[in-house]
């Protein structure tokens, strides 16, 4: 894993649980300053991505993200 350029004021991660609309869980997400994991439901290791891949992906026209205000 790289070594961090970025960093958050507080807690050196985020993480939370995704829950479907019965409750059922479909994995954790965490948010670290220069990687986004995500955890299936079941599995014991995260899924990483450095979040400049992610930030070039995500902008992208096919990956069908809109622009929302939040």
């Amino acid at each position: 894993m790289p070594k961090s350029k970025n960093k958050f004021a507080g807690p050196n991660f985020f993480e939370e649980t995704i829950l479907d609309k019965e409750g059922n869980k479909i994995g954790d997400i965490r948010i670290k300053p220069s990687t986004i994991l995500w955890k299936p439901s079941g599995d014991h290791l995260f899924y990483s991505i450095a979040l400049d891949t992610f930030v070039q992906w995500i902008k992208k026209r096919r990956t069908g993200a809109k622009k929302v205000k939040y």
